[in-house]
């Protein structure tokens, strides 16, 4: 069991990236919007409970596919390389996979801000993400988040061997999707 672990900031294209890999790959999906949508059912972004449900969700889950017999998972999520708890939260989720002998990949992923605008609105992100239909609300938060976290590595930050940062702003989810999976070896996963 192996972990893909597709990080960048919102609308950079985390779950279409990753849906192309796992058609590649035979991996599964777990994209960041199915546990939040869930849980802002119930409770508030950012509230103590929706922070703590979320969280436990994904951890609990990524338990069971860990030792299930799946070729890997796909996890994405917004990863702020500024924010102890994230590189806490990053940490524990690949130590599950680890623990089990199973290697962790990280795929990063980068487009302009102009280029992430686009991308906000496109069919599969609605499609996949109901809370992303509110438009003023989801630009708002993109436009948010970019100005608060460092959500894409530069030089001083420091990544295991096995990461591979990606610019996407001129590329399909296909062709940054055949370029990852080439570059970190992930067509050696059986597939279906």
């Amino acid at each position: 069991m192996n972990l893909l672990l597709i990080f960048g900031p919102p609308a950079v294209g985390k779950m279409t990236v990753g849906q192309e890999i796992a058609k590649r790959t035979g991996m599964r999906v777990l994209h960041n919007h199915m546990t939040i949508d869930l849980v802002l059912n119930f409770f508030e972004f950012g509230t103590p409970a929706f922070e703590r449900l979320v969280r436990s969700f994904r951890i609990q889950l990524l338990e069971e596919i860990a030792g299930s017999d799946l070729p890997g998972v796909i996890v994405t999520l917004v990863y702020a390389l500024d924010l102890e708890e994230d590189h806490i939260f990053v940490e524990e989720i690949s130590e599950i996979f680890q623990k089990q002998g199973g290697k962790v990949w990280f795929l990063e992923l980068e487009a302009s801000l102009e280029e992430r605008l686009k991308r906000n609105k496109t069919e599969n992100r609605l499609k996949h993400k109901p809370t992303k239909r509110d438009f003023e609300l989801s630009e708002g938060n993109l436009l948010k988040f970019n100005e608060i976290y460092k959500m894409n590595s530069d030089e001083k930050d420091i990544f295991k061997e096995t990461h591979l940062k990606i610019r996407s702003d001129h590329l399909t989810a296909a062709e940054t999707a055949e370029l990852a999976v080439k570059k970190l070896g992930l067509g050696e996963l059986v597939t279906k």
